[in-house]
């Protein structure tokens, strides 16, 4: 199935500040959108509608499928979606089993689970760390094993909240070139919210500027 995510007229407020106002727009791509704007914009708060995390107060965030069928807000639709926080949730326990987690909810048997976490792992250069306690690691390693977590139930939409943020040099281009792995494939439609205006530009297809609670594509 291919995911088309249609924003349709969304207005979102909080008490007497209106940070989204009639705003549209058709993530129809398998590509990165980047959406970049000033603090206190509204970034964060789109991205967590189009993932289904909050919901509007006017306006339509329907998913289509590949027949343009409207599908259900259900635990079918939500498990294609994955939405990484800027500050990775780490559960108390190996990296190994922090990865694992979504695989184990959605019921994989252990050597389905050992088989994708071994491969992720591999993939955002992690393997040497899986039986390392997660709380332990340093910030940039966290958001890769955030992207390793998010990835490994293979998404259709991700979305990333500041994915360089308190991260180093090092480690920003360690998650340039994952990224741009993962839209080489053409599997998963990604949206960031960013700061960062050179790791937008390096990674994004789309990039996004919201002002005055609107979108506009800037390329």
């Amino acid at each position: 199935m291919s995911l088309k995510l249609v924003i349709s007229n969304l207005w979102k407020g909080y008490g007497d500040k209106t940070v989204l106002k009639d705003l549209s727009y058709v993530f129809d791509e398998k590509k990165v959108y980047v959406v970049m704007g000033p603090n206190g914009s509204g970034k964060t708060t789109f991205l967590k509608i189009c993932a289904l995390l909050e919901t509007p107060d006017k306006g339509e965030v329907h998913y289509y499928n590949s027949t343009n069928k409207i599908l259900p807000k259900d635990i079918n639709l939500l498990r294609k979606i994955t939405y990484v926080f800027p500050e990775v949730g780490i559960f108390n326990t190996s990296v190994f089993d922090n990865v694992a987690y979504g695989l184990k909810i959605r019921g994989f048997n252990k050597k389905e689970i050992n088989s994708k976490v071994e491969e992720v792992l591999d993939f955002v250069g992690l393997s040497h760390k899986k039986k390392q306690n997660a709380l332990t690691l340093s910030s940039g390693e966290a958001k890769r094993m955030g992207l390793a977590r998010a990835m490994v139930i293979k998404p259709e939409f991700l979305f990333l909240d500041e994915p360089t943020a308190f991260v180093d040099a090092e480690n920003v281009k360690l998650i340039e070139r994952l990224l741009i792995q993962i839209k080489e494939q053409k599997t998963t439609t990604i949206v960031i919210a960013t700061h960062d205006s050179p790791f937008a530009f390096t990674v994004g297809d789309e990039i996004l500027k919201l002002e005055n609670g609107k979108v506009f594509e800037v390329s």
